[in-house]
C-alpha cells in the first residue's frame, strides 16, 4: 500500500530523492569536505585515522547540506524572483517548506549525533556553530542588510577546518585558526566574481551585493584588495609558522600568481563578464588544489621525496 501511494504520488521516487538531494546544494559541499580533509592530515601530520576521517567527513557533510537546506527555506522569496535559483526545489513547488525543514533539521540531528559518539563533542559543537552562523548570521542578518554580507559571512566557510583540526586533537590551534583565515579572505574574491556576473538579479531582488551597491569598479578594486592579502595569508603558512613544507609554498606560490593574474584582469575590465566567470571558477579549484597541496606536503613520503632531491 505504501509502494502504491508514493507511486500515485510522486510516480518515480527517485525525482523526490534527487529534489531532496538538490536542496542541499550538494556541488558546494566538495569544496568544503576538501578543507575539512586539509586540515585533518596537517593535524594528523599524514598520518590519518581512516575512521576518524570518514566518521568527521560523514558528519560534515550532514553538516553543510542541513545548513544549505535551511538556507533555502529561508530564502525562498528571493529564490523564486532571481533566474538563477528560481528552478530549486522550493521556490518551484518540488518540496514543501514543512517537508524541507523536517529534513534540514534531521540532518543537522544525524550530523551531531554521529559526530558527538564516533569524534567528539567539540567537532560536533563546531559543525552546529556552523549552521547557526550561515543560517542565523549571514543568511538572516547579513545577505539582506549590508554590503559586508560575504566579508563577515566567509566565517562560515572556514569553520570546517575548525572541525577537522578539532576532531584529530580535541582542540583548536593557532594552525587550525590560519586555515580559517585563508577561508575567510578566499571567500569575498570567490563570491564577488560570480555577483559581478549576476549584478542584476541581486538588484532586482534588494539583496546588498557589492557589485549592486557599489558598482563593478568597485568591486573590481575589492576582489584584487582580498586577493593579495589571501596569497600573503597562504605564505605564511609556510615554514617559518611550522605549519607547511617546500611542497606547499610552491603549490600556493604557482595557483597564487594565477589567480593574481585573473582577479587583476577582472581589476582591469570588472565590466567583462567571461572574466568575472573565468576567475569565479578558478577560485574553486584554487582552492581545491591548494588544500590537497597541504595533504600532500603533510605526507611523510613527501618529505622524503623533498630531502633526497635537496640532498641529490
Amino acid at each position: 500500500m505504501v509502494r502504491i501511494s508514493i507511486a500515485r504520488g510522486h510516480g518515480n521516487i527517485l525525482p523526490v530523492i534527487a529534489d531532496y538531494y538538490e536542496l542541499t546544494q550538494p556541488r558546494i559541499i566538495p569544496l568544503l569536505l576538501v578543507v575539512t580533509a586539509a586540515s585533518i592530515w596537517i593535524a594528523s601530520n599524514g598520518k590519518v585515522n581512516p575512521m576518524l576521517l570518514l566518521w568527521t567527513l560523514t558528519g560534515s557533510t550532514l553538516a553543510s547540506a542541513s545548513a544549505q537546506t535551511l538556507n533555502c527555506i529561508y530564502d525562498r522569496d528571493i529564490d523564486y524572483l532571481m533566474e538563477r535559483t528560481r528552478h530549486r526545489p522550493i521556490p518551484s513547488g518540488k518540496v514543501q517548506e514543512r517537508n524541507a525543514l523536517i529534513f534540514g533539521i534531521i540532518l543537522a540531528a544525524a550530523s551531531f549525533y554521529l559526530l558527538a559518539a564516533f569524534v567528539n563533542m567539540l567537532s560536533a559543537l563546531l559543525a552546529m556553530l556552523g549552521i547557526v552562523f550561515y543560517v542565523v548570521i549571514y543568511t538572516h542578518f547579513l545577505k539582506r542588510h549590508t554590503p559586508l554580507n560575504i566579508v563577515i559571512g566567509g566565517a562560515a566557510g572556514g569553520i570546517p577546518a575548525l572541525v577537522g583540526w578539532a576532531a584529530v586533537t580535541g582542540t583548536v590551534s593557532s594552525t587550525a585558526w590560519w586555515i580559517f583565515l585563508i577561508l575567510f579572505l578566499w571567500t569575498p574574491p570567490h563570491f564577488w566574481a560570480l555577483a559581478l556576473t549576476l549584478r542584476d538579479d541581486y538588484a532586482k531582488v534588494g539583496i546588498p551585493m557589492l557589485p549592486a551597491v557599489s558598482g563593478n569598479i568597485e568591486t573590481g578594486r575589492q576582489i584584487f584588495t582580498y586577493t593579495v592579502l589571501l596569497i600573503l595569508s597562504t605564505f605564511l603558512m609556510y615554514d617559518p609558522l611550522e605549519m607547511t613544507g617546500a611542497f606547499y609554498i610552491c603549490a600556493a606560490f604557482i595557483l597564487g600568481a594565477i589567480f593574481l593574474q585573473k582577479a587583476w584582469a577582472v581589476l582591469e575590465n570588472p565590466n567583462n563578464q567571461k572574466r568575472a566567470h573565468n576567475l569565479f571558477t578558478y577560485s574553486i579549484y584554487y582552492m581545491i588544489l591548494l588544500c590537497l597541496s597541504m595533504i600532500i606536503d603533510s605526507l611523510a613520503i613527501t618529505h622524503q621525496i623533498i630531502n633526497l632531491i635537496s640532498n641529490g
